[in-house]
């Protein structure tokens, strides 16, 4: 089959993995990282080829369960952004659907999709999962790849560059070619095209009125919750960027920008990383502005931004120690591996509780705001390495707290900043504990010229406007697990409990002189990633223990022992996680609910000795749906309660 001559500015930023040999009988646009319907090369290429070949074009937006760091917060970024979409891809006589992984919705819809089309397009986006899954599609179908990240395009470097500067010097005519040329969007197709069979049902104008509903019935992390402050989508995107312009925050960048208490900075990452606004425009219109300060916000964004993409492009594997780090800084770092250093556990990381001011107001501005100021982050991150094993214990760190918090998380930027701690786009520099030739950056040094106290009040303000007061009844592991979140995300929550000495429902234990016993639940396993990934950080602080278990149940009256394999204990007891979980909760012990009352200012709760509580916004019953049924009285919800069976067991 002839190929097509793609218009220049198109051709530049295609990348064909496997090219077809016939015309397909419709193209599947899959759109992942450019959510827009203007000025989206991908889109343009796909519909410029199917007039070509006078074959419809169909956009496939999904949102996959699995992906890595899969949580309520990218889910409702992405899902508000698609929503938005919709309406524009109609307006622009695209035919669009959006397939949403939940029970009931899971399958190989794509392949089955892409198989019927014959040819697939999508974003060049070089960093895990995506060019994985990218590349076994391509085992498949004939898929063609476009750059719609970068104003100089990926394919147009030769390899991964090492330096800024070379970097600066070796795209600036191509910079230059690109940068001035207007976008043009290709002619809109006769009409929207859907396929006659869809391998999925497609969500509908009303689903997207309830995006919490459609994010809570998917099997992700909801332990890190959306940032309301930071809506998806390009309306939600321009706005913050022409307020950026409009109050002189672009003339002002290169002397504000690196002050964290002064709004000199565009905030503009989370909507690059998902496409929801064009680089060529904020290029474009960066590069009319023509001030000093626009200079320096092009230098970042054409340069730092764009190394990190093309560095990601020629590099196979962003996430292997030994691609990413260059070998004078592995060197450097294992000389310096006897070190002195304070080792500290995941989740002391995570919930900000290193006891380091400046550190942990940076975290704690990822946890609550899914963001970090740049200037910062260097500081943040070059912190990591003094706080674990090994460099390379450190570059997981890294990624998987940038990643799983940050709404710019997972792009060739995040790994670009990410590893630039580890020495990467650097040069040596004099010898700093731990980090050897690594140019080092000391929290104490950083804290000296920053407010951190007035920082931190701007960075800890709860995860939603007007937070709502949460009452959570029941102290066992789901309620204080509920309660901590909420916490860490700034909310006020109040636990109740009938239990009068301790927290811990059913991981409760007897102690006396010399002796413990548990007489609850005797042991915690578990295959959920997510429970898993605590369970580790709880193993490294020496709350949980591996144990070989063994235990004997009665099967028709007779006893049956099993090896049951290594499972986790609490230690000393299984109550100890329980009252490592309340340590940072009000806990009220001794509280017996009698009943629940609902007002027009939310739920207040009686207790057994007269007192009432509330009222609270919100309320979490976390007890045996035995429990729940009578204190709900006739709210529905004590129906559903009702109908719970439950399996005795004997401990």
């Amino acid at each position: 089959m002839e190929p097509i001559a793609l218009p220049p500015h198109l051709e530049a930023r295609c990348r064909w993995l496997t090219r077809p040999t016939e015309a397909p009988r419709f193209i599947v646009y899959w759109l992942r990282t450019a959510v827009r319907a203007h000025e989206n090369p991908a889109l343009d290429v796909a519909l410029t080829l199917g007039d070509a070949w006078d074959v419809p074009v169909f956009v496939h937006h999904a949102l996959s369960e699995s992906y890595p760091f899969a949580s309520d917060r990218h889910h409702t970024f992405i899902l508000e952004g698609a929503r938005e979409l919709r309406g524009a891809m109609r307006a622009r006589g695209v035919g669009y659907a959006f397939h949403l992984e939940r029970p009931g919705h899971r399958g190989p819809v794509l392949k089955t999709l892409a198989q019927d089309a014959g040819l697939v397009v999508t974003e060049e986006m070089p960093v895990p999962p995506l060019r994985g899954w990218t590349r076994a599609l391509a085992e498949v179908v004939p898929v063609l790849s476009v750059d719609t990240s970068c104003v100089v395009p990926m394919p147009l470097t030769g390899r991964a560059p090492e330096r800024a500067f070379r970097f600066k010097n070796k795209t600036k005519k191509l910079r230059k070619r690109f940068l001035g040329a207007p976008w043009e969007d290709a002619p809109a197709p006769a009409a929207p095209f859907m396929p006659d069979a869809l391998p999925y049902v497609p969500l509908r104008d009303a689903d997207f009125e309830d995006i919490s509903g459609l994010v809570a019935a998917c099997d992700i992390d909801h332990g890190v919750g959306p940032v309301f402050h930071t809506p998806g989508g390009s309306a939600a995107g321009y706005a913050r960027w022409d307020a950026f312009v409009q109050s002189g925050g672009l003339r002002s960048y290169a002397r504000r920008r690196n002050d964290p208490l002064r709004n000199g900075v565009s905030r503009m990452s989370a909507y690059l990383h998902y496409g929801m606004v064009s680089p060529l425009r904020l290029a474009r219109e960066a590069f009319a502005e023509g001030s000093d300060g626009a200079e320096k916000y092009l230098d970042e964004l054409l340069v730092w931004r764009e190394l990190a993409y093309h560095w990601c492009f020629h590099t196979p594997d962003p996430e292997s120690y030994e691609e990413a780090v260059p070998a004078w800084a592995q060197e450097t770092m294992a000389e310096a591996l006897g070190d002195a250093r304070e080792v500290l556990d995941a989740e002391t990381l995570e919930r900000a509780r290193t006891g380091d001011a400046l550190w942990d107001v940076c975290q704690t501005s990822l946890l609550r705001n899914g963001e970090l100021h740049n200037n910062v982050r260097m500081t943040w991150g070059k912190a990591v390495p003094l706080w674990t094993r090994t460099p390379r214990e450190a570059m997981a760190r890294l990624i998987d707290l940038n990643h799983r918090f940050a709404l710019d998380g997972r792009d060739p930027s995040s790994y670009g900043g990410l590893l630039w701690c580890l020495g990467l786009f650097d040069s040596p520099k004099g010898p700093s504990p731990v980090l050897g030739q690594v140019r080092g950056r000391r929290t104490e040094v950083h804290a000296r010229r920053l407010d951190v106290e007035a920082y931190a009040r701007r960075v800890e303000r709860p995860a939603q406007p007007s937070p709502p007061r949460t009452l959570v009844i029941g102290a066992g592991f789901a309620g204080l697990s509920c309660a901590r979140t909420l916490v860490d995300h700034g909310f006020e929550v109040t636990v109740v409990d009938k239990g009068r000495r301790q927290p811990g429902g059913r991981c409760s234990a007897r102690r006396g002189e010399g002796w413990s016993f548990d007489h609850g639940a005797q042991l915690l396993r578990t295959e959920d990633p997510q429970l898993g990934r605590h369970l580790r950080a709880w193993c490294e602080r020496g709350l949980l223990a591996p144990w070989d278990a063994r235990f004997a149940s009665l099967e028709g009256g007779e006893p049956v022992t099993r090896d049951l394999g290594e499972a986790l204990v609490g230690v000393p007891d299984m109550n100890a996680l329980a009252r490592h979980l309340a340590a940072d909760v009000h806990v009220r012990l001794g509280t017996r609910a009698s009943a629940l009352r609902h007002g027009p200012e939310g739920w207040v709760v009686d207790l057994d000795e007269g007192e009432s509580l509330g009222p609270y916004d919100r309320l979490v019953l976390a007890v045996p749906a035995a429990q729940a049924a009578p204190l709900l009285g006739a709210h529905p919800f004590a129906a559903r309660a009702g109908e719970v069976r439950v399996q005795a067991s004997l401990t």
